[in-house]
């Protein structure tokens, strides 16, 4: 990025498929955006409006998620970038111990900046907040199906106390009213007596907030949050020309895969299966040999022209509890994951063209074992889900799907989208 070092935003997401959820918003705004696997070794040579990088940091161990976030923010310093955002789900995915806070209040250091936004929100997605309580779908987060979050259950629903435990500063709430009605400079008098660093959760229910967040809040160069505040980010960028990204033509077969454990996800699998081939993976059977790559693997060639779908089985079930079970989830969950990624390497090596992957933690999975830098990005299959094209390999089509994204005919859009015109 040396070339005239003239990148507008940087943004650093904990973790991929969240990294693709900001950067479709980007480009659908207007930047010409690229996505990142990981922090790059040198500087990139592909000039762009903004850079996403795609951190796997959302359940890292405390220390490494901050080492990481630090060193992708100081990369995209030296890219030149004005403008800076950490990136996390628009459900707060976060622990008690973790990670949110600890990356933010490091930034606020590094930077010396007093004060940020938590701006989780995604509108156009069901997720709003209201006096610091962040609603799915007009639902309170903790009463949400992300209380069974297999990694990150939710535990509460206003996000000053999801904070309070994870983060060394205060945390308020600023209503509509008070961050639009000219009380702002008494609240942010009250906070800097009490604290050197502090953040700010303001109502967030329409696109219109967004903008007129930007509006109040704009001149803060590091903010937080979800993709609900990327459009009204971009719209005060530089309009260098996001380009034409095809996104339809891949010519090969297509192979989907999915570890989610999200509903969303789960309506999916059944509609898909309906008129496709799918195998369902069992992590116990593939780890007691009952269930065998091999037999993944001829699941895979036998139907290989018809866009097989391999998704993981059991997760709609109920999340286990207690510390070994917990311990057991993530264990299988790994396996899976493995499986997956490996099905997704050979797949494109046979000559698969297009990866419609279903997860954030498989797509983040996927991503490393195929290896590819980064990716230019194309138009979106749904709010926040666009199809990416690696750079280096024009000829393959990826879309990377977080489990609560899409309506229940997403992998048919998917394909719909990225294959030959006029493929159902």
């Amino acid at each position: 990025m040396e070339k005239g070092k003239n990148l507008y935003l940087g943004v650093v997401a904990d973790d991929f498929t969240g990294a693709g959820d900001a950067a479709s918003f980007l480009r659908a705004a207007g930047l010409n955006t690229l996505l990142l696997s990981g922090v790059p070794r040198a500087e990139m040579e592909e000039e762009c409006d903004a850079v996403v990088i795609a951190l796997k940091s959302r359940s890292a161990p405390v220390s490494q998620a901050v080492s990481e976030s630090l060193e992708a923010f100081r990369w995209m310093e030296r890219a030149g970038a004005q403008k800076l955002y950490f990136k996390y789900c628009s459900t707060f995915d976060s622990t008690p111990a973790g990670n949110i806070g600890p990356v933010a209040d490091r930034m606020l250091e590094e930077l010396g900046q007093p004060y940020t936004l938590l701006c989780p929100a995604l509108p156009v997605n069901g997720r709003t907040v209201r006096e610091g309580v962040l609603y799915v779908k007009g639902v309170p987060l903790a009463q949400s199906p992300m209380k069974d979050h297999p990694l990150n259950p939710m535990w509460a629903s206003e996000i000053p106390s999801l904070m309070a435990p994870q983060s060394a500063y205060p945390c308020r709430a600023v209503s509509r009213r008070e961050w639009q009605e000219g009380q702002l400079e008494d609240i942010l008098a009250e906070c800097r007596k009490q604290a050197d660093h502090f953040y700010l959760v303001p109502d967030q229910e329409t696109e219109e907030d967004a903008r007129g967040l930007l509006a109040r809040f704009g001149g803060l160069r590091f903010l937080t949050g979800g993709s609900g505040l990327m459009e009204a980010i971009a719209a005060d960028g530089p309009r260098t020309g996001a380009g034409s990204v095809p996104v339809q033509g891949a010519q090969g077969p297509a192979i989907l895969l999915s570890g989610s454990c999200s509903r969303a996800t789960q309506r999916q699998i059944l509609r898909y299966r309906q008129e496709h081939p799918s195998c369902a993976l069992w992590a116990e059977k593939l780890l007691d040999g009952r269930q065998s790559y091999e037999e993944l693997w001829a699941f895979y060639q036998e139907h290989q022209e018809q866009a097989p779908l391999f998704y993981s089985a059991g997760a709609s079930e109920p999340l286990m509890q207690g510390e070994e079970e917990s311990r057991r989830d993530r264990w299988a969950a790994a396996v899976l994951e493995r499986t997956l990624a490996r099905l997704a390497q050979d797949a494109l090596t046979q000559g698969a063209r297009r990866l419609i992957v279903a997860g954030g933690e498989t797509s983040g999975a996927v991503a490393r074992q195929l290896g590819f830098e980064g990716y230019r990005i194309g138009d979106s299959v749904a709010p926040g889900v666009p199809v990416m094209v690696p750079l280096g390999s024009p000829q393959v089509r990826v879309v990377y799907k977080s489990g609560n994204f899409g309506e229940a005919d997403f992998f048919e859009k998917a394909l719909a989208m990225t294959g030959p015109a006029g493929e159902k």
